[in-house]
Parts: C-alpha cells; sequence; structure tokens
C-alpha cells in the first residue's frame, strides 16, 4: 500500500480519483490547493503525487519547480491538466514530472501511471542543493535569480561584490546545473590538473573569499579560468575586496581583468531580513529531506527571533545554526527558547574565565579554546571552512583542536 497525495481544485476529481485508487489498496490524502499540498507533502511524505496544473493559488508547474529547487522532488510526480499543451508537458518533464495525464482521465491510463511511479526507486535522501529558486514567495531573492540567469547566459565567469553576510554559495549553487559536479577551489591545496577539471565537466567552480587563496591556489585558479570553455565550466567567486587591494597583495593582473569583467552586488541577509523566516524554514526543511536533520519544525516566535538576529557569517553560519537547532531539539518544534540557548550572544573574556591575573600562557588556551568553539560552531564543524576561517593549516588545525580537548570529527568533511 502507497501513500498517494492528490492535488486538484476539483472536488468531483479528487473524489473519483480518490475512490479509484482506495478500491486498490493505496492510503489516499487529498489537497485542494499548492498551500494545502505543501503541507501535505511536509507532514506525511506521500509516496507518489498526483498533480493538478491550473489551480487558483499556485499553479502546478510552479509548485513542482518550488519542490525541485528545495530538494523535496523525492517521489514521483505525475501532472493533471484538462488544457495543457505539448509544451507544457515537455516543460513538466524536464522538471522532474514522471508522466503527465490529460483530463479526462482514463481509468487504464491512470492505474498504468500509478503503478510506473510506484515502481521507480526513491530518491529519498539524495536531496539536491538548495538553490535560490526554492524563495519564489521572496521578492528580493526572485529578483536576484532572474539577474544571476541573465548573468549566467552570457558569462562563464561571474563575480560577486559582497559583504559580510552572504549569500554567496546559495547563489553559486543557483548557478550548478541539476545533478553536474561542484568543486570548491579553495579546498583544493595540491596543483590542479586536467584530470580534475573533465570530472567536472558541465558543472560548477567555487570560491568563497578570494582574498583567502594561496599562491599555490591562485595558479589553479587561472589554470581553471584559461579552461572553463574547453570542459564547459562555470566559475562562481566572490570577494570583498576590490582589484586594486588583491593586485597590491601580488595578484596577477590578467587574472583579475577576467575575474572582474562581470560583478554583482547581491543584497546580505541583512538586505532581506523580512524574507529571513522563509530561508530558515526551507534550510530546515531541505535538510531534513538530505537526512541530514529529523524532521522538525519553527515555530512561528522561533523565526521572528532568528530575524532579528545579526548572521554576520551570512548564509553558510545561518544553515550551520539551523542544523545545530535541528539536531540539539528534542521536540518536534523548534521553539524561541532553544534559539535563544543555542544563539546567545558570546560570553565576556571574564565570564568565559579569562582572568587577568592568570600566567599569559593559561589565558592564551582560554581564549583560543573560546574562539575555536566559536567558529566551529559558526561553520557547523566544516573543517575545510574552519582551516580557511582562521588561516591554519589542516594538520597543525587538528592538532591545535586536540590540545584544546575540541571535538574535531571527519565526518564533517562535506563542502
Amino acid at each position: 500500500m502507497a501513500k498517494i497525495l492528490i492535488v486538484d481544485d476539483e472536488i468531483g476529481i479528487r473524489e473519483l480519483l480518490s475512490e479509484i485508487l482506495r478500491d486498490e489498496g493505496h492510503d489516499i490524502q487529498l489537497a485542494e490547493n499548492a498551500a494545502a499540498a505543501r503541507a501535505a507533502r511536509h507532514a506525511s511524505r506521500p509516496d507518489m503525487v498526483l498533480l493538478d496544473i491550473w489551480m487558483p493559488d499556485t499553479d502546478g508547474i510552479t509548485l513542482l519547480k518550488e519542490w525541485s529547487a528545495a530538494g523535496q522532488l523525492t517521489m514521483p510526480v505525475v501532472m493533471m491538466s484538462g488544457h495543457g499543451t505539448i509544451d507544457t508537458a515537455v516543460e513538466a518533464t524536464r522538471i522532474g514530472a514522471i508522466d503527465y495525464l490529460e483530463k479526462p482521465i482514463a481509468l487504464q491510463k491512470l492505474l498504468a501511471a500509478v503503478k510506473r511511479g510506484l515502481q521507480r526507486p526513491t530518491t529519498a535522501g539524495s536531496a539536491a542543493p538548495l538553490t535560490l529558486a526554492a524563495f519564489a514567495r521572496s521578492l528580493p531573492l526572485r529578483e536576484l535569480k532572474r539577474r544571476v540567469d541573465q548573468i549566467a547566459d552570457s558569462s562563464r565567469v561571474l563575480l560577486l561584490r559582497v559583504a559580510a553576510g552572504s549569500l554567496a554559495e546559495l547563489i553559486a549553487r543557483s548557478v550548478q546545473p541539476a545533478g553536474s559536479a561542484w568543486l570548491d577551489l579553495a579546498a583544493v591545496t595540491a596543483p590542479l590538473d586536467i584530470s580534475q577539471l573533465q570530472g567536472c565537466g558541465g558543472g560548477v567552480l567555487y570560491v568563497g573569499e578570494l582574498g583567502r587563496l594561496s599562491r599555490a591556489q591562485q595558479k589553479n585558479l587561472a589554470f581553471a579560468v584559461e579552461r572553463l570553455e574547453r570542459y564547459d565550466l562555470r566559475l562562481v567567486a566572490a570577494t570583498d575586496r576590490s582589484a586594486e587591494a588583491l593586485l597590491a597583495e601580488g595578484w596577477d593582473e590578467a587574472l583579475l581583468a577576467r575575474l572582474f569583467e562581470v560583478s554583482l552586488a547581491p543584497p546580505s541577509l541583512a538586505d532581506v531580513r523580512d524574507d529571513l523566516p522563509e530561508l530558515a524554514s526551507q534550510i530546515l526543511v531541505h535538510l531534513a529531506e538530505g537526512g541530514e536533520v529529523p524532521l522538525r519544525r519553527f515555530s512561528s516566535a522561533a523565526l521572528n527571533h532568528l530575524r532579528t538576529l545579526p548572521w554576520p557569517g551570512g548564509y553558510l553560519e545561518l544553515r550551520a545554526a539551523v542544523k545545530s537547532l535541528a539536531l540539539g531539539t528534542l521536540e518536534e518544534e523548534i521553539g524561541p527558547a532553544e534559539v535563544r540557548r543555542l544563539l546567545a550572544p558570546m560570553p565576556d573574556s571574564s565570564a568565559a574565565g579569562i582572568q587577568f591575573d592568570q600566567p599569559l600562557r593559561e589565558a592564551r588556551e582560554a581564549f583560543e579554546r573560546m574562539y575555536f568553539e566559536h567558529h566551529l560552531r559558526l561553520e557547523g564543524g566544516n573543517m575545510t571552512r574552519l582551516a580557511e576561517k582562521t588561516g591554519l593549516e589542516r594538520t597543525h588545525l587538528y592538532r591545535k583542536l586536540k590540545q584544546l580537548g575540541l571535538q574535531a570529527g571527519r565526518r564533517h568533511e562535506e563542502v
């Protein structure tokens, strides 16, 4: 017996399809519009969805895109329409629908489509990366997506002029074609070779902050930029520094000219503060879809509290906080008390146990412990980003954390 969600604004069609599929032994849930479908999708995790295209609040194609962008298209979806076109069917299939049924729906076609869908292997736990397309209800993020898409149509290089609170990685993920490779050049310390670029063909190369690249990594970047066209690659790089500042630090002038040829100044989290509750909610859903956290939801009060916080670390800090909240909360709902407990301001030096009458070595060790605890939390335990943030070589970083008695497992190595 499978759980099947039927989404259609016509009550007669919902009841007819429900009756047929219940007779086949399936567990049926009904939704009359996209809002109800979203709630049902999140609450019951259906094995399959029958989705009408023409609905009063949000059309089925838009909802399908939203699920795909948020990594929620982990179940087979069959589209339904009484006045669709071939173009609509093709678009739905391209987004991820497995079939298209024309109304009035013949009984045998319905049963055959359901059978095919339920025989497909599940993709649960393999959610696609979160992209800007997941935030269709945010006007600033919709506009940002249009700008990014427009640039990506004409340029293989996009430089993000960012300050604190950056959305850089979310933007870069939005440029990445579905199912393609992702390579963070800041995580590559050895010389880059042709085989690595070939393996990333059709994907995205990413640099979170140009100013943190070593000389060797700058050479890797130059090597990759020269071969973007050959291997069908895109480069998204971010920096809060000017070309002149990087040139003064010894960067190659020709490389900088190529990097700064097309740039964009995206909004920060502070600029989209009103949309932060949606960002946090979508991140939480995406993490749950990927099997990284248990099923949780935010209370309205918790979301409002998140909106009031500064988020100097931007999207990555918000994602790490949402993940920590989901893993650390015992109840299904994450409330404001959990948010305050996890994201309370860092204590001052005296509260943290740093006393000015201590020997210098002990005071330094206390500060270092507090410093690394802060950045471990900020980076969600990701050792690659922690090494970049603190400027330490990885072996030295592991040794330092061990000396301070802090945990650093290799399970955090994802980038």
